[in-house]
């Protein structure tokens, strides 16, 4: 079974090389694709410069010609994989990839049930506005639509390949964590949790006041205006892996 990995990135010049070596150390067979999202430092150089390194020899590498949000870096990156289950990644070293194993796990488990698999974080760490604002917004996930989840806003949402690329994504920042997680009830999966290690940093690029409204609206939107309907088809179509580096 192979696992896709989706790696958004924008600035992360300090971090982005350590993720991306942890990823390789994951005892799975990963797909990763990492989207720069036109970063201003040096991550695009750093990538360019993993690139030929053996380790990452299968990777692919996309760069946005200007910046366009995490959500656009999602929807870029879900159109190129080809794994039999998606995940994303992000770059700044507050989740660790060896976790990814334990999804994968809960995954199996569950046989051919249709389910999705959420990480779980201890959200204690996180700031007080950020972690309310979080609470809040899981709270209001499982009001809307039905579900029993505690962190909604993870990074770590895996979900069968079929499903992540036909997500009708729009969000173009933030909201896009409230808008997947609408979609993927409303196409008629559960969503299980294991627990995770969490590490939050200081320098946050999300804002509780900028980026907690928009994802309101997100939920609101998916659940009374543009709802997703999705049927999974009877067996999940895996096309041959992608691996050329497409610079831009």
């Amino acid at each position: 079974m192979r696992i896709s990995v989706v790696v958004p990135v924008y600035n992360e010049e300090e971090t982005v090389a350590q993720v991306l070596e942890s990823l390789s150390k994951v005892p799975l067979d990963l797909e990763v694709v990492v989207i720069d999202d036109a970063s201003t430092d040096r991550t695009w150089e750093i990538l360019q410069e993993l690139r030929t390194r053996e380790a990452f020899a299968t990777y692919r590498f996309v760069r946005h010609d200007y910046n366009q949000g995490k959500g656009a870096g999602l929807r870029t990156g879900f159109g190129l994989v080809s794994g039999d289950i998606v995940t994303v990644q992000d770059a700044d070293m507050e989740y660790d990839p060896q976790d990814l194993p334990a999804l994968v796990r809960k995954w199996q488990e569950a046989g051919d049930e249709k389910v999705a698999i959420y990480g779980r974080r201890d959200l204690s760490p996180q700031k007080f506005t950020t972690r309310w604002g979080n609470k809040f917004l899981t709270t209001i996930t499982n009001l809307l639509y039905g579900c029993h989840i505690h962190d909604m806003e993870t990074c770590y949402k895996m979900m069968p390949g079929a499903l992540a690329r036909a997500l009708p994504m729009e969000g173009r920042r933030f909201e896009i964590e409230p808008e997947i997680t609408a979609c993927i009830v409303q196409a008629g999966y559960k969503i299980l949790e294991v627990p995770i290690s969490y590490s939050p940093r200081k320098a946050k690029k999300l804002s509780p006041f900028k980026d907690g409204w928009p994802a309101l609206a997100m939920l609101l939107r998916r659940r009374f205006i543009k709802r997703f309907r999705f049927t999974a088809p009877a067996r999940v179509e895996v096309r041959e892996s992608q691996t050329t580096s497409v610079p831009k």
